[in-house]
């Protein structure tokens, strides 16, 4: 068969999968995997032959996002925020939305001559990487109560040549005593009840414990930001990820643990994303 064809029967096995109006465009995603991720070669090579293990496994990567396995999963990898990041289901797959987290904690970093940074459930490692790769001076750490996905974020360090230091342990614990000018997380804050409405690809391929946090989805800001303030330096910063509809709780649970200057930035959409907040 050729490229063509295979790409014809990729839209046609996908357009009876959960996402019939992506078919054309994750047959094609998949394809790229095989042929170098060059699309105008695709293009002008579609009536070329394509067979043998590579074609088993085009037809193999289709049966599993036509079960609704995010791409990510299936090629392994992802960008954020321009870099490349190796993904398994044992992370979160990084969004484009907690690309504003990063902006902002970069922003607020800029006022320390070598910020301590601790990124909290780093998951994959892409808010710690990529605040490695901008702030050469700064000395970042980051935790995850998950060694499979700890072990993820080591592979991405050395992948985008960063170095970080990793702490395996529930959010700061692993990081008693220290005190830092920083501390950023994108954390669980999906609300239990609310399972049933995403998606195949989020509710049964990615990892519940970074999804979910409680009936209400405020399980771990109960936990994480009273124990942030106690590890920020005297004007030190808390930069973190909420969901829709959040932003008036996570606002009271900031102002009654002692933080000030409270400001949320919205995403694409205009829905409050990430909120920063200064200890006093």
């Amino acid at each position: 068969m050729t490229l063509r064809e295979w790409l014809k029967k990729g839209e046609a096995d996908l357009g009876a999968g959960p996402h019939p109006e992506r078919a054309r465009q994750d047959a094609e995603l998949l394809l790229l995997h095989f042929i170098g991720n060059n699309r105008a070669r695709l293009l002008a090579h579609l009536d070329d032959d394509f067979g043998g293990c590579s074609a088993i496994s085009f037809a193999a990567h289709l049966r599993r996002r036509a079960a609704g396995e995010p791409i990510q999963y299936i090629v392994g990898e992802c960008e954020f925020y321009g870099l490349s990041f190796r993904v398994t289901p044992a992370v979160l797959i990084p969004r484009p939305e907690t690309e504003h987290l990063v902006e902002q904690a970069l922003v607020l970093a800029a006022r320390f001559t070598q910020p301590r940074i601790l990124d909290v459930g780093t998951g994959s490692g892409a808010i710690a990487i990529a605040l490695a790769k901008h702030l050469i001076d700064a000395r970042i750490s980051a935790s995850d109560i998950s060694a499979p996905a700890l072990a993820c974020a080591q592979d991405n360090a050395k992948r985008n040549e960063v170095g970080l230091r990793f702490l395996l342990g529930d959010l700061l614990v692993p990081a008693a005593g220290e005190i830092f000018d920083l501390i950023v997380s994108n954390p669980p804050y999906v609300p239990e009840a609310d399972r049933h409405t995403l998606s195949v690809e989020v509710r049964d391929h990615e990892p519940a414990q970074a999804l979910f946090a409680g009936a209400d989805g405020l399980g771990v800001y109960r936990r994480l930001i009273p124990a942030s303030r106690a590890a920020l330096v005297t004007g030190g910063f808390l930069v973190l990820e909420i969901g829709h509809g959040q932003a008036a709780v996570v606002a009271a649970l900031l102002e009654s643990a002692g933080f000030a200057s409270i400001a949320f930035t919205p995403d694409l959409q205009g829905i409050p994303r990430v909120v920063t907040a200064q200890r006093l």
